[in-house]
């Protein structure tokens, strides 16, 4: 018998220093996992940036979230990188369901020995449209998407390939998107699922100094950004598909 929605808990790896940005990253992924918020453990890296798998006792599954305030490339200034990878291979190995958005889906393409990249500029901001490989076709969060789905996507670092022993499922022109690891429940986008475009006007306004040349370029950006219903669904049919095995 599976557990019952209500008794689900999830463990969010946040990797958030701003106070109101953590509480909206958390909302939001109860929100679209339709879950209530307490359902939702934290671990917040930049508060305990050591920690082993002691930190899933009593988890159902694992969500890692974004940062516009960390780097997986920047190993010995943020020394929560490691023992985070760390997580990912052990949660992998154990076949603990998890689903890694941005951030994650850069720290689960270096924990399994990929490269990651940095842009200084022409990076993704704002609602892209996310083109599917034919393998997603036969996948449980993605068989019955349509290509060239809308989703948010602001990131300056990105992943070119997979890593050995995963399966690409999703991409634009400029990076991988999207992958599965094969034999494991474990996801990876590389755009923002938990985010839709009202949070992104929020966020983009806010870190509108990392990201952005300026007002202008600012709200071009902001003025652009299309309603991302799909790529939001993905969370729920996470929970409902892989943690509650529900009818497809």
């Amino acid at each position: 018998m599976s557990t019952p929605r209500e008794s689900l808990c999830l463990l969010l790896v946040q990797i958030r220093e701003n106070p109101k940005t953590r509480d909206e990253e958390w909302r939001s992924f109860a929100r679209f996992c339709g879950l209530a918020p307490e359902q939702i453990r934290i671990l917040n890296l930049f508060d305990t940036p050591s920690f082993g798998p002691e930190v899933l006792q009593g988890i159902d599954g694992v969500l890692v979230g974004g940062s516009s305030e960390a780097s997986v490339l920047e190993q010995e200034r943020y020394p929560f990188v490691e023992p985070a990878m760390a997580l990912l291979r052990h949660c992998i190995a154990v076949r603990l369901p998890v689903f890694c958005s941005c951030f994650g889906h850069q720290l689960a393409v270096r924990a399994l020995d990929g490269e990651v990249i940095r842009d200084q500029s022409g990076f993704e901001m704002g609602t892209v449209a996310i083109q599917l490989t034919e393998a997603a076709a036969s996948d449980p969060l993605y068989h019955d998407m349509p290509q060239g789905f809308m989703a948010v996507s602001v990131h300056r670092e990105r992943a070119l390939t997979v890593p050995k022993g995963c399966t690409l499922l999703a991409f634009t022109e400029p990076c991988t998107h999207s992958f599965r690891v094969d034999g494991a429940p474990f996801w990876t986008t590389q755009f923002h699922p938990e985010v839709d475009r009202p949070v992104l006007i929020e966020r983009l306004t806010q870190f509108a100094h990392h990201y952005t040349d300026g007002e202008d370029h600012l709200r071009e950006v902001l003025d652009s950004a299309q309603e991302t219903p799909l790529s939001n669904d993905l969370l729920r049919r996470f929970v409902d598909r892989v943690l509650l095995d529900l009818p497809q």
